[in-house]
């Protein structure tokens, strides 16, 4: 039987007094692949922010391998995965400067190598002179294959993945898609509007909102 990673059970979520969701269930075993469809302000990247502990439900359970989401999960959740965040300015200053600090900590020292780096940056078609340039002034693009770089580099098998591909033409989507669906034993947890990620593998899961 497979491992039951993530277990959100009859969740609410309201912004102020707007219900947007409300009785949702969502069961994701180890090495599945979810696709969460919906209109834009149905809650979808709120799901995302409460397993890391940024946004909590206003009903329902949460829970990360059988134990209920609070703030010590969370911080195993942030150790456990990794996140793709639809907002890509995730710092500034030189990219090489960014990689460096990240894989500084102690829990990252031994994932990164300039091996690796090379390797990941051909697959995302990122030129390596990318790593002298200020983060702050690449395209949403290149923002985005940086996101999905330190994502991969950081070597876990457990991806939240929200609106990751939305910025990429249609033949680095491909790509992209290929890499993370070709890994049997990830488990995907993908928010996204790109027709790409429908494939044989993936569940789709539709979100409805509120009236």
């Amino acid at each position: 039987m497979q491992d039951e990673i993530i277990r959100y059970e009859n969740i609410g979520i309201s912004f102020g007094s707007k219900k947007v969701i409300s009785g949702f269930y969502l069961r994701i075993l180890r090495g599945q692949k979810i696709l969460l469809r919906g209109k834009s302000g149905t809650g979808k990247s709120t799901l995302f922010k409460m397993l890391l502990g940024f946004e909590k439900p206003s009903e329902g359970s949460l829970y990360y391998r059988a134990k209920p989401v609070n703030a010590q999960v969370s911080w195993e959740i942030r150790k456990e995965t990794s996140y793709v965040s639809q907002d890509t300015d995730i710092g500034e200053g030189r990219v090489k400067d960014l990689l460096d600090e990240i894989f500084s900590y102690r829990l990252n020292r031994e994932k990164s190598s300039p091996e690796k780096i090379n390797t990941l940056m051909k697959e995302l078609e990122l030129e390596k002179d990318i790593l002298d340039k200020n983060f702050e002034n690449l395209s949403g693009g290149e923002k985005q294959r940086i996101g999905i770089l330190i994502a991969l580099l950081l070597e876990r098998d457990i991806f939240l993945l929200d609106e990751a591909t939305s910025a990429l033409d249609s033949e680095l989507k491909k790509k992209v898609v290929d890499h993370f669906l070709k890994h049997e034993e990830w488990t995907l947890f993908i928010i996204s509007h790109d027709r790409e990620w429908e494939r044989d593998k993936v569940e789709i899961v539709e979100i409805e909102k509120e009236d």
